[in-house]
C-alpha cells in the first residue's frame, strides 16, 4: 500500500509524535510511506515539507524572517501574530483574517499534496490541520481524487475556532456567540458563528473516513458538522512503540538519570508544560505541596517538557525538565518515577498516560475527555472519582475529579504508603497496556481501516462513473 499522511510536523509530541510513529511502522511492515508535513525538523527523505505556493526566493525570505520572528517572539508577545502571517501566502490577507476573527485557509501548497515526485498514494491520512499549513477547503476536490482518511486529536473540526471545547457545548447548535475567545488558537473577534459555517459547507462537499483514538471524542464527532461528509467512524486507540516503553529496573533509571534512589519520585509530562492551556500542571503541584505536608519521606516531582526554577515546599523538591526528544530517556524517566500524575483541562487521548502504563507505573489523572478509557480506576481509595472503578487484580491507577488537587494529593499519599498495592497496580498496567495499547495493534487497526475505506470510495467512484 501507498500512504501519504499530512501532518503540522514530524517532530514533537502529541499528534505529530503519533503521525511519525504511524509511517515508520508502515516502512517496517513493507508499505510505501510518505509524509508531508508544514514543518520538516528531520532528514527523512521521504517526508515533504509543504510548499506555500510561493514563489522560492520569497518563501526562502518568509522563511528567515520566520525564524527570527520566532525567537524574538518569546521575548515580544505582540510580535508572535507576525511571525504566523509570514507562513501564510499573503501575509497581509492572513492579518486582515485574524483582525476580523476569521480562519485562514489560504495555503496554496496544501492543495498539490499529490503531487509529489514519483508517488501517487492509495490513501491519504490527515492529522491536526490548524497549525497555518493547511487549506481545509482543499479537503473537497482531494476526496474527490483519493480516498481521505482523517484522524482527530482533538475538537477543532468541529469548532468555531478552539481546539478544546473546555465545556462549551455550543459548538453543537452553531457557535454563536462564543463565550471565551482566548481558547487556543485564539482569535480577536467574535467570527466563530461564521467560522463553523465555512467548515460545514466545506465537509458537506467532501468525502471522509473520520477516526478517533477515544469513543468520547468520536461520539461527539458523530454529533457535529463532521457528519455531513462522513462516510465512515471508527475507534482506534493510538499505541506506542513497547519496545522502548517497557518495565526495566528503577534503581538503573535512576542512576541514569541522576536522581536520587532514597526519595519517591513523581512525574509529570506535557509538552509546553508551563504554557500549555489544557495541561493542568497547576493541580499537580498543589497535590505534591498537599503530599508533601505529611509525607516522612522525601518527595521529588519531575516535570517533563517545561522550564522554570527549582521549587522546594518542606521535604518536596519540583523540577521542571525541558522537553526531551530521546525516547530512550523519556522511557527512563517513567521508569525512575514511583507514579505517574496527569492532571488536565481537557485531553482527548494523551500519550503520555500510554507511556507511563507501558512501563509499569501506576497513573493518577483526572477524569478528563477520553482518559476514563485509558486508566482503569481502583475503587474505594482516597481521593478518587465517583465513576467506573475496579478492584485491585485490575485496577491500573486512579482517577480523581477535574482540578480536584486534594483528592490527587489523597490517591498518591495512600499509594506511596503501600509499596505492595503500589507494585500490584503497576504490573496491572503493563499488562493491560500491552493488550491494549502498543504500536503493532493500532497499525493492524489503521491498516484494515484504510482497507476499508479505499474499497468504499473505490465503489463511490465507479457508481458515479
Amino acid at each position: 500500500m501507498k500512504i501519504l499522511q499530512v501532518s503540522a510536523s514530524d517532530g514533537g509530541g502529541g499528534a505529530h509524535k503519533i503521525a511519525s510513529a504511524l509511517h515508520g511502522g508502515y516502512r517496517a511492515r513493507g508499505h510505501t510511506s510518505a509524509m508531508a508535513v508544514g514543518t520538516r525538523t528531520s532528514h527523512d527523505p521521504d517526508v515533504h515539507e509543504i510548499p506555500r505556493g510561493i514563489p522560492a526566493s520569497r518563501w526562502l525570505a518568509q522563511r528567515v524572517a520566520a525564524r527570527v520572528a520566532r525567537r524574538t517572539s518569546r521575548y515580544v508577545p505582540a510580535l508572535k501574530p507576525w511571525r504566523r502571517a509570514l507562513l501564510a501566502a499573503d501575509p497581509l490577507a492572513y492579518l486582515r483574517a485574524r483582525e476580523a476573527g476569521r480562519e485562514f485557509f489560504d495555503y496554496p501548497g496544501s492543495r498539490a499534496i499529490l503531487d509529489l515526485p514519483g508517488f501517487a498514494p492509495d490513501i491519504v491520512h490527515l492529522h491536526n490541520l490548524h497549525h497555518d499549513y493547511f487549506d481545509l477547503r482543499s479537503l473537497t476536490t482531494l476526496s474527490g481524487r483519493v480516498p481521505l482518511a482523517l484522524s482527530l486529536h482533538d475538537e477543532w473540526t468541529y469548532t468555531g475556532h478552539c481546539a478544546y471545547t473546555m465545556g462549551i457545548e455550543r459548538w453543537r447548535t452553531g457557535c454563536v456567540s462564543c463565550p471565551d475567545l482566548e481558547i487556543h488558537p485564539a482569535i480577536q473577534r467574535d467570527a466563530t458563528h461564521a467560522n463553523w459555517l465555512a467548515k460545514k459547507a466545506i465537509y458537506e462537499g467532501s468525502r471522509l473516513s473520520i477516526s478517533a483514538p477515544s469513543r468520547w471524542l468520536l461520539e461527539r464527532a458523530r454529533e457535529s458538522i463532521l457528519a455531513g461528509g462522513a462516510v465512515d467512524f471508527r475507534h482506534i486507540p493510538n499505541g506506542i512503540d513497547q519496545g522502548i516503553f517497557r518495565p526495566a529496573d528503577q534503581a538503573a533509571a535512576r542512576d541514569l538519570l541522576g536522581l536520587p534512589r532514597d526519595h519517591h519520585v513523581l512525574l509529570f509530562a506535557a509538552n509546553l508544560l508551563g504554557k500549555n492551556p489544557f495541561k493542568d500542571y497547576g493541580t499537580v503541584a498543589a497535590a505534591v505541596e498537599q503530599v508533601a505536608a505529611t509525607h516522612d519521606r522525601r518527595l521529588l516531582l519531575i516535570a517533563l517538557g517545561g522550564a522554570g526554577e527549582v521549587t522546594r515546599v518542606g521535604n518536596a523538591e519540583m523540577r521542571l525538565l525541558p522537553y526531551e526528544r530521546d525516547p530512550t530517556r523519556v522511557a527512563a524517566y517513567y521508569q525512575a518515577a514511583d507514579l505517574y500524575l496527569h492532571a488536565a483541562n481537557a485531553d482527548t487521548f494523551p500519550t503520555t498516560v500510554l507511556e507511563a502504563l507501558s512501563v509499569g507505573r501506576p497513573v493518577i489523572a483526572t477524569a478528563v475527555g477520553g482518559i476514563p478509557e485509558q486508566v482503569r480506576s481502583l475503587a474505594a481509595i482516597p481521593g478518587s472519582w465517583t465513576g467506573a472503578a475496579e478492584g485491585p487484580t485490575t485496577a491500573t491507577g486512579v482517577l480523581v475529579a477535574a482540578h480536584d488537587a486534594a483528592g490527587m494529593a489523597a490517591a498518591t499519599t495512600a499509594l506511596l504508603a503501600d509499596d505492595e498495592l503500589r507494585d500490584r497496580l503497576g504490573r496491572n498496567a503493563a499488562g493491560d497496556a500491552a493488550g491494549r495499547f502498543g504500536l503493532d495493534g493500532q497499525l493492524d487497526a489503521t491498516l484494515a481501516w484504510y482497507a476499508d475505506t479505499i474499497e468504499s470510495w473505490g465503489r463511490w467512484r465507479r457508481a458515479a462513473a
